[in-house]
């Protein structure tokens, strides 16, 4: 059987491989822990156009303005190409389960993994960026798949950390093994979760350089 990432359901997720969430996992409370204070002001400027932009528009926008107009510039500031790994956007990502007769493929909308055509080893996914006012699925449960489905491909298997967006309101989550864990919400709209936002995504390299 072939199923799409699109199609499930966090619980699902959880029972066809056994997963558990937990309120807390030491990998995700030390991304959250991200220091905040080294945000120049430059940055604090461009910060505070894309934010106003979002105030205004947050419950308007559909996905792809979301995308545009807000998620997309946010993360062209942000420092994630190195050498050893850089971002790739609407890649496919499939994986085989044969002890489940399963098969789950689907695209991914950002990833960071080695790699210079194709993603090889992802460390850190920003998957499903909803608008405020509709969700027609499920964003946690195709992020979680798409977490289990790199997982399966990966050559070491470290933990995995991501993101999903619905509208102002941004969720981390770390996968470690069988267990993850998911932050309370932060809203790009306050200035204080902003900076958190952008902290987090921020510390990613040095975060995946732990686990080369």
């Amino acid at each position: 059987m072939t199923k799409s990432f699109e199609t499930w359901e966090y619980e699902e997720v959880e029972t066809t491989f056994g997963l558990k969430r937990v309120f807390e996992l030491p990998a995700l409370t030390n991304w959250l822990d991200s220091p905040r204070n080294n945000v120049s002001e430059t940055m604090k400027h461009f910060l505070e156009m894309i934010q106003k932009r979002l105030i205004v528009n947050a419950d308007a926008w559909n996905e792809d303005e979301l995308k545009m107009f807000f998620i997309a510039p946010l993360l062209s500031q942000m420092p994630l190409e190195t050498d050893d790994f850089k971002p790739f956007t609407q890649r496919t990502i499939s994986a085989k389960f044969p002890e489940l007769d399963l098969e789950v493929s689907g695209k991914i909308e950002f990833v960071i993994a080695r790699g210079k055509q194709r993603p090889k080893q992802p460390y850190f996914f920003l998957h499903e960026y909803k608008q405020e006012r509709r969700r027609e699925n499920d964003p946690l449960g195709q992020l979680l798949i798409s977490m289990v489905a790199a997982r399966q491909n990966n050559e070491k298997q470290t933990p995995l950390f991501g993101c999903y967006v619905v509208g102002r309101d941004w969720f981390f989550v770390v996968l470690d093994q069988q267990y993850y864990a998911v932050s309370l919400a932060c809203d790009a709209t306050k200035n204080h979760e902003l900076f958190q936002i952008v902290a987090m995504l921020s510390t990613m390299p040095t975060i995946i350089r732990r686990y080369l």
